[in-house]
């Protein structure tokens, strides 16, 4: 009984499996309508998905387009808008493998500046991220490495393409990246002045004063030395320290007695004042 039951049921399985095979090839199998399209249809249609901000779609036409046509204009250009397709999806991994290899597939491409531009502007945006969220988080968790690799991409830009129609913007673009590195390195001081790590505090505000002369975060780098050589009982270095800090920014709010910011300062010049 038990045997003939065993091969109902193998006979039922193998019935069930013939139905499936026998209605699957039923089915239209599926073809792809981009096979035999020209270069031009092609790419007038990734546009087309461009622009409508389907940037998905887009990229598998593109890489279509490049799988089909992979020599001439078109290929190159395809490679182009996969890279600014996956920038504007927020793809940032994709976007910079795409645009280092474009680069490297074509470092004489008349519109290979754009490229390094491209790359500039990803990192600038996953730096922009990091900002709108440092204030909000330890400072010393997090490490401004889009920064500082948006800045050398700028950079790069600059330097190897001086006349590019994206080197002023590029320029732009850094001095405003030096201010962030600046203001990271007061941001961190901070964080260690109101811990009472006073000579950590004191040596990330010396270095965004020396390494960033021109950043508008100098001032409060030197506000914040200090401050710094007043907690560490260096009445000597403190005075030199304002006395330079009174010749750059003679109206600064942080020596404003009636700024919050100079609470601590206004404390200090009554103490000078009863030790006479």
């Amino acid at each position: 009984m038990q045997k003939k039951l065993s091969r109902v049921v193998a006979n039922t399985v193998a019935t069930t499996l013939l139905l499936g095979l026998s209605a699957c090839s039923l089915l239209p199998e599926k073809t792809d309508e981009t096979k035999n399209w020209p270069v031009t249809k092609l790419y007038a249609e990734a546009r087309e998905e461009m622009a409508g901000g389907h940037y998905e779609a887009a990229i598998k036409l593109f890489e279509r387009l490049e799988t089909n046509y992979p020599f001439g204009n078109y290929a190159a250009q395809a490679q182009m808008e996969i890279a600014y397709a996956y920038y504007k999806s927020q793809d940032q991994a994709q976007a910079l493998a795409a645009v280092e290899r474009f680069i490297k597939l074509h470092p004489n491409h008349p519109n290979v500046d754009y490229m390094y531009y491209l790359r500039g502007l990803i990192n600038f945006n996953d730096q922009i991220g990091f900002l709108s969220f440092v204030y909000e988080q330890d400072p010393t968790e997090r490490d401004p490495k889009a920064t500082r690799e948006a800045f050398a991409a700028f950079k790069a830009l600059v330097d190897k393409f001086p006349d590019s129609i994206y080197a002023a913007d590029s320029i732009a673009r850094m001095k405003y990246l030096i201010n962030a590195m600046a203001q990271y390195e007061v941001h961190v001081a901070n964080y260690y002045h109101d811990r009472g790590a006073y000579l950590a505090s004191l040596n990330r505000a010396m270095a965004a004063v020396a390494d960033y002369q021109d950043a508008p975060a100098r001032e409060e780098a030197l506000f914040l030395m200090m401050r710094n050589y007043e907690k560490l009982g260096m009445p000597q270095l403190r005075d030199d320290t304002k006395r330079i800090f009174e010749r750059n920014y003679p109206n600064s709010k942080y020596l404003d007695p009636n700024s919050g910011e100079a609470a601590w300062w206004k404390f200090w010049a009554k103490s000078k004042s009863r030790a006479k």
